[in-house]
């Protein structure tokens, strides 16, 4: 299943399913119906309620039970096509008639930097000031991450070096600690698209300390969407072909493969730190990002820019860059130029 968050057109939030025509079913909804129609259940909505909650974080704190009930009730749907819940409540959402979110607010965002060698081979032919090595790891801010088509906000007044990263992500459906790599497996709930916005500029400053943090979790430089895919979908997540565009011009182009440590490891070296259901771990990025290219200055992020990023057997995330003034109606403090903060 591909599983989205929504607004519905009365803006509540909800969590769905998408049709192989594009549709979105109501999850919560189409679980209501199947418990009724297929299980006689008469306590249908205490059930739903429990089994497929109108949460993404929720269902999968429910773990296989909740996916396995989010699954039934996608395919009664799809056999009564066109069908209203149990209250005569809509089921079935065409696209303009919702909006997508972020597909999911995890407890914990863990962060892999420098997996793919290919960055650190670029980043230290343009004489990056560390060397990005496997297994760092840090935590991205939660309260940063937007969805599909929604807009990344340019803080001008913070940075002049606004770059891009594409990732695989990773969704976990059972929490747990200090597990091996061959049961990394049984806790993978599903896969996302992550687009790690960095400030270059501020990332250089903060590396000097050894640490950074800010340069990647200023509000909306977290995308994630545009869906979860579910990890029956995905049988090799090692087999993906991985593109970021730039108003339709190619920027990073790689594979999943190329990977230095694989997703199992990756699961069982953090997971001494502790995991709850639903936290999302990303998997590092790939080549091309603007601040190794041959001109860094002509491939940073400009407002009006619009990034997709693609990942084989996911889908597509679209963000577009829009400056700060476009949001907040006049341009930033001075006492938060970038000259305040060296």
């Amino acid at each position: 299943m591909r599983l989205v968050t929504f607004e519905d057109p009365v803006q509540r939030t909800r969590i769905g399913a998408v049709t192989d025509d594009g549709r979105f079913v109501d999850l919560h909804s189409a679980c209501a119906l199947y418990l009724r129609d297929v299980e006689n259940e008469s306590a249908f909505e205490r059930l739903a309620d429990a089994l497929v909650p109108p949460n993404m974080l929720a269902l999968f704190e429910g773990g296989d039970t909740s996916l396995e009930a989010a699954h039934k009730a996608f395919g009664h749907a799809l056999q009564n096509d066109g069908a209203t819940g149990p209250r005569g409540e809509t089921i079935f959402y065409s696209p303009v008639e919702i909006k997508l979110k972020a597909p999911i607010i995890p407890r914990k965002f863990f962060h892999t930097a420098g997996n793919f060698r290919e960055h650190h081979e670029e980043a230290t032919n343009a004489g990056f000031s560390h060397p990005v090595m496997p297994w760092i790891v840090f935590f991205q801010n939660i309260d940063a991450i937007i969805g599909h088509e929604e807009p990344v906000i340019y803080p001008e007044h913070l940075t002049q070096e606004l770059d891009y990263e594409l990732e695989l992500a990773v969704v976990l459906k059972k929490g747990g600690k200090h597990f091996s790599p061959e049961e990394a497996a049984a806790h993978i709930g599903g896969y996302v698209i992550f687009n790690d916005i960095t400030a270059r500029d501020i990332q250089r400053r903060e590396m000097k300390s050894g640490v950074f943090s800010f340069c990647k979790g200023i509000d909306t430089f977290c995308p994630l969407g545009p869906w979860i895919v579910t990890a029956d979908e995905i049988p090799n997540p090692h087999n993906l072909a991985m593109e970021l565009r730039v108003n339709s011009e190619s920027r990073q182009r790689s594979h999943s493969s190329k990977m230095s440590v694989k997703i199992p490891e990756i699961l069982s070296h953090y997971s001494p730190m502790g995991y709850s259901a639903g936290d999302v771990i990303s998997t590092g990025t790939v080549s091309g990002v603007a601040a190794f290219s041959g001109d860094p200055k002509a491939w940073y992020l400009k407002p009006g820019d619009v990034m997709e990023c693609e990942i084989e057997n996911i889908g597509i995330l679209r963000n577009r860059v829009i400056s700060w003034e476009e949001v907040y109606g006049q341009k930033p403090a001075a006492l938060a130029t970038q000259e305040s903060l060296r």
